[in-house]
């Protein structure tokens, strides 16, 4: 292309921006989803919003290491600066050929954000960005440059310049712009500095050792040492203040070999593969972790059936609560913490909102129980993936110094998920069965987001990313540390590479001897709906892997029934009121008390009905101290019956009213006889009924037609809820349909603002309404009408909000105009009384 058909240069960002193809914009638009929230009017709009400090730092916390080296390296090269220049700071006198192969992707990545903008030949970062990243007193450079040697002498008398350039060995100048000019030109001559400093004593230059990677500011005394003398008098040091001299940008720069950062960072870090597992071992094993992330769910649930621990006042769980949750469960607290987080985040557990407010499991909880396990499965890793609640914080302590409690305020970490979601791919990066080496993980992290290690949080993201990894082992998405089947599936990721030769371990442990040089391709996270298919996919692939649920236990003569293996659900059930768990692992093992028995009868069963279902799922036969056990309980269960009288005690042996007269414990229940066989009590039926118990009789309740009431105690739900709403990052990514309006509204916006006028046509300055009179308006447009030309018209709203729009008239009748609207991109209807005035557009000379 010759040089009068290349095209002008841009002159600000927002002719970058309107050079641009939609397809560029919108990626723009996506990677800062908060340049359109709202959509701005035009692109001068869009690129003002680009450079405003909070939108310039959002889009900076964002970048890679080494891009955000790159911006930092333009931040402290001339404005503008040659591609060239921007590479001799990066790559040095060496011109590192990892740098030099990753500079282009950086930069083009700098100007896809639009912090970079200009062709090669002048690169501009966005002002406010090299404001943010370029060196002064109060924020040193992250490249521990100092200020030049124009910025460093802008306060100095002229005499002493001409001392310094003189001492440099430069000839005299008759203006302090010309000398300080001579002076960065020795500086920045590699030859002649090596012949300068040849000169210099080695003292000095340990000076200069000192200073040069930063931060470049050091004291001296009113009388400095000879070996500060001798850099002072030849502007190798520069006072800045009284006491404190300051390192010149290009002096630093020569003792670098001109790099802007001590270690250019071009390529990410490996992610290490610490062991490597057979598949089928890793499958099975997560397989076996979301069985028992299933069981310890339901077993936290069916703990709280009948109301669980109370709200604290601030909200959560107290201290207390979660300890007794902890060892209900046989877990750690922090674990119990995450079990209780993630039944919230699925929406199966919430608080029920009474005046005695408690946590309860939600109506949603027994839809869940009735799924198969594998679905039971995805919709907690569903949850878990989008949650923004961070159960690793319980136990902390807030900006307030306040502890931060399990189901309380104050844990939602909105990176969490892109945390999440970034290590599981990591992990989909390395071959099949590779567990990764934790330290790598953080360190490829860190290269990925070097300015969102949230400062004050101590490296949240580093955080954030460790218990990513321990979560996903304890739901069964990874296995023995490495990511399986379903977790791939659940990521929406391809088949996992293989292993290459070296990387085969000699057993299913070890530790591998060579590192995987495997980069894994950055999997986006999905949208909800692609989430949904993904989750069903790794459901399926889960499926196959659980363990089949039995119909059957096996009774022995110590009271005691031996599951081998999970029970299908009725008969889990039933067998939870009729024994009490003993101990859990691989076979869980029930006991039979009176107690027990006693539970199951007041629950309605009738003893026959327990020796039926004891015979029909045994393996065993029912042994005899079993049958005993049952007959003795429902021999006495049922002989007293307690009613509402207020409430009253009936029985056929007058002999036991009479004994329960006498005992001194059945004095706070107010009882006196109305009959031979029936008492009445001021206290209400259960509490005689638990009165009664705690004498050691085995009452029942009756109802009014004095049938046998069943007992079980109704399971506590809360009103219907909905799961808690995860907390954006900034604001939500646009989808196509979004995306595409906000370009067609931008454009529109912009040739409205944009487009040229006729000469005299308009007289109104830039950005402001053009104003014609009544008489003139109406002329103008019905001209436009059998023209068919497109008019440049202001118009104020009902509203009263003013707008500038290109039209091309249809019709104007009845003190209205209808136009096609070049803006809003439909046909549209104004009154002509709100049109401030109307200018016709030039000739496209294109």
């Amino acid at each position: 292309m010759s040089t009068e058909d290349r095209p002008p240069a841009p002159r600000s960002l927002a002719e970058a921006l309107r050079a641009r193809g939609d397809a560029s914009l919108g990626a723009l638009l996506r990677s800062r989803p908060d340049l359109i929230t709202p959509v701005p009017t035009d692109l001068t709009q869009l690129a003002t919003r680009a450079g405003t400090r909070a939108s310039v730092v959002r889009a900076l916390e964002r970048l890679d290491r080494f891009a955000l080296q790159t911006a930092e390296a333009l931040a402290v090269a001339a404005d503008p600066a040659t591609y060239g220049e921007l590479l001799g700071l990066m790559a040095g006198d060496d011109a590192d050929p990892a740098v030099v192969a990753a500079l282009p992707h950086a930069v083009g990545l700098l100007r896809e954000q639009a912090l970079v903008w200009g062709g090669d030949d002048r690169l501009r970062l966005v002002r406010t960005a090299r404001e943010l990243l370029a060196p002064s007193p109060q924020h040193p450079s992250p490249t521990g440059l100092g200020p030049t040697v124009q910025e460093a002498t802008a306060g100095m008398s002229p005499g002493r310049i001409q001392e310094i350039v003189a001492a440099a060995g430069l000839a005299s100048t008759h203006d302090s712009v010309s000398a300080v000019s001579a002076l960065t030109g020795l500086f920045t001559d590699r030859a002649r500095m090596a012949t300068l400093l040849a000169d210099a004593p080695a003292d000095s230059l340990d000076v200069l050792e000192r200073l040069v990677w930063g931060p470049p500011y050091g004291q001296v005394t009113a009388d400095p040492a000879p070996r500060l003398r001798w850099l002072l008098d030849r502007g190798l040091l520069l006072p800045t203040a009284p006491g404190t001299v300051v390192l010149p940008r290009e002096v630093a720069l020569h003792l670098r070999r001109g790099l802007a950062h001590r270690a250019p960072e071009p390529v990410p870090p490996v992610v290490e593969a610490a062991a490597v597992h057979r598949p089928q071992v890793v499958d099975s094993t997560a397989a076996g972790q979301a069985y028992t992330a299933l069981a310890t769910v339901e077993e936290l649930l069916k703990d709280w059936d009948e109301g669980g621990p109370a709200v604290l006042r601030a909200g959560g769980l107290s201290v207390r609560d979660l300890k007794r949750t902890a060892v209900a469960l046989d877990v750690p607290e922090p674990t119990a913490a995450f079990w209780v987080e993630l039944a919230y985040a699925a929406g199966l557990l919430a608080s029920d909102g009474e005046a005695d407010e408690r946590y309860a499991a939600t109506p949603a909880y027994d839809e869940w129980l009735e799924q198969p396990p594998a679905e039971r499965w995805s919709r907690l890793v569903t949850a878990w993936l989008a949650a923004t609640r961070t159960a690793g914080l319980v136990g902390g302590r807030d900006a307030k110094d306040r502890t931060l409690s399990a189901l309380g305020p104050g844990l939602d970490r909105s990176a969490a998920p892109e945390v999440r979601h970034r290590v599981l791919a990591l992990l989909a990066g390395l071959p099949e069965g590779a567990a990764p080496a934790t330290g790598s993980v953080l360190a490829r992290l860190r290269w990925e987001r070097p300015l969102r290690g949230d400062r004050g949080e101590d490296d949240l993201r580093g955080r954030l990313a460790e218990w990513a990894l321990s979560e996903a082992e304890l739901l069964g998405v990874t296995g023995r540390g490495a990511l399986s089947t379903q977790g791939r599936a659940l990521l929406g990721a391809p088949a996992a590479p293989a292993p290459g030769p070296e990387a085969e371990p000699s057993g299913p442990g070890d530790k591998l001897p060579v590192h995987h040089h495997h980069r894994a391709t950055p999997l986006a996270p999905l949208s909800p709906a692609e989430q949904a298919v993904a989750s069903a996919a790794a459901a399926r692939l889960l499926a196959p892997l659980l363990p089949e649920p039995l119909d059957h236990v096996l009774l022995q003569a110590d009271l005691t029934a031996v599951a081998p293996g999970p029970l299908q659900r009725p008969l889990a059930d039933m067998l939870g009121v009729l024994a009490d768990v003993e101990s859990k692992g691989g076979a869980t093992v029930y006991r039979f008390t009176p107690g027990s028995v006693r539970r199951a009868l007041d629950a309605g069963q009738a003893a026959s009905d327990l020796h039926a279902f004891l015979a029909a799922h045994s393996r065993t036969p029912v042994p005899q101290p079993l049958t005993y056990l049952i007959d003795d309980v429902a021999r006495r269960h049922g002989h007293l019956r307690v009613g509402a009288a207020s409430a009253y005690v009936r029985c056929d042996d007058d002999a036991v009213l009479s004994e329960i007269l006498a005992d001194k414990r059945a004095a706070g229940l107010g009882l006196r006889r109305l009959a031979p066989t029936v008492l009445a009590a001021q206290a209400d039926p259960a509490g005689l009924l638990e009165g009664l118990r705690a004498m050691g009789f085995a009452p029942a309740a009756e109802s009014a037609e004095g049938d046998v009431l069943i007992t079980r105690a109704l399971a506590h739900r809360t009103p219907p809820r909905t799961p808690p709403e995860p907390v954006p990052d900034g604001p939500p990514v646009p989808d196509d349909i979004l995306l595409a309006a906000a370009l067609r509204a931008i454009r529109a916006g912009d040739l409205a603002s944009t487009t040229p006028r006729k000469p005299g046509a308009a007289p109104a300055a830039d950005g402001e309404l053009p104003r014609t009179g009544a008489a003139e308006t109406l002329a103008t447009m019905q001209a436009a009408v059998l023209t068919g030309e497109a008019l440049w018209i202001g118009y104020v709203n009902a509203e009263g909000a003013a707008s500038q729009r290109v039209i091309a008239p249809i019709r104007v009748e009845g003190g209205f105009v209808t136009a096609y609207d070049h803006t809003a991109d439909e046909v549209r209807t104004y009154p002509l009384h709100r049109i401030t005035g109307v200018a016709e557009l030039a000739d496209d000379e294109g």
